[in-house]
């Protein structure tokens, strides 16, 4: 069991998570500025634990 595998497997599902919520943020966005606020901030988190997620998946090797 590769605990860098499992870790990226999270992350990249928790980016994924975030990228969702900013598109239900920015659909339902009105003319507020906290909307924005929150849309820039989860979508930069959500794409930092995204591509941090699938960067461990790629460059981990499996070892027997």
């Amino acid at each position: 069991m590769n605990l860098k595998r499992i870790f990226g497997g999270i992350l990249t599902v928790l980016g994924i998570v975030g990228l969702i919520y900013c598109a239900v943020i920015f659909s339902q966005s009105g003319a507020n500025n906290q909307s924005y606020k929150s849309l820039l901030v989860f979508g930069i988190i959500g794409l930092l634990f995204f591509f941090a997620g699938i960067s461990l998946v790629r460059t981990t090797k499996d070892e027997a």
